[in-house]
This record gives structure tokens, C-alpha cells and sequence, in this order.
């Protein structure tokens, strides 16, 4: 349900209302006067980066904007890749990762470091 504001047209005073999409987006209070509709540009952070290395700042950023899953897996490999530019090529945060990964499972290798093939009697593919 999104969220839309009013201000009351004499005291100024604001209220934020939840909407479900098929509703008017009208707001009259209990004494008749209708408030009017308040309009706020989209919030875009054009200035500011997420520090690859803060993973509470990674969490709040991308816990208040709008996207799929995928969004969130694109923008934590970007910020990977990014770790492993600044680190000679490894993501030391990915390799703690598998570490823990292989210790919890008495030595078993993370899917992601073993080589994947795909092969049929046409191809082969290395992935």
C-alpha cells in the first residue's frame, strides 16, 4: 500500500495515509474539511556511493529501495567486485565466507568455488 500526504489547507499541519492502489486518493477529516495532497519528488541519491566494505550501510540502502531480488544480488556482486579491485583481485569478505562455509560442513567446497561444466553429446560448456 503506498503511502500519500496531506496537509490540512489552514494549519499546514501534515498526515501521511496509507492507500491501496484502486482507491481515490482523497483524505477528508472527521469535521468534513478535505486536506490537500501533498506531491514530493522521487528521493535519488545521485551524490552519495555505498562504502563496499559497510555492510550495515549496504543493509539500510537497500532495505529503502524499491527492487526484486535480483537487484539486490546485482548490487552485492558490483560491491564484491569492487572489494576484490581494492584487494588485489579477492573479495576477502567472499573468502571468509567460504572459509566458514567449509569448516560448517567438515571441509565440503562452497558450489561456487568448484568449476561448473555442462557437457551433452553436442557440447561442452565451462562455466
Amino acid at each position: 500500500m503506498p503511502l500519500y500526504t496531506f496537509m490540512h489547507p489552514k494549519t499546514e499541519k501534515t498526515i501521511d495515509v496509507f492507500f491501496h492502489m484502486s482507491e481515490d486518493k482523497k483524505y477528508t477529516d472527521e469535521k468534513g474539511v478535505e486536506w490537500v495532497r501533498q506531491y514530493h519528488s522521487p528521493e535519488l541519491n545521485s551524490t552519495g556511493k555505498t562504502d563496499a566494505w559497510n555492510s550495515k550501510q549496504f543493509v539500510e540502502k537497500t532495505g529503502r529501495e524499491a527492487g526484486t531480488v535480483g537487484d539486490l544480488l546485482d548490487r552485492s556482486s558490483e560491491l564484491s567486485m569492487e572489494r576484490a579491485s581494492q584487494n588485489g583481485g579477492v573479495d576477502p569478505l567472499k573468502e571468509n565466507y567460504y572459509k566458514k562455509y567449509s569448516k560448517e560442513r567438515l571441509g565440503a567446497i562452497h558450489p561456487d568455488k568448484n568449476p561448473k561444466t555442462f557437457e551433452n553429446k553436442h557440447v561442452k560448456i565451462d562455466i
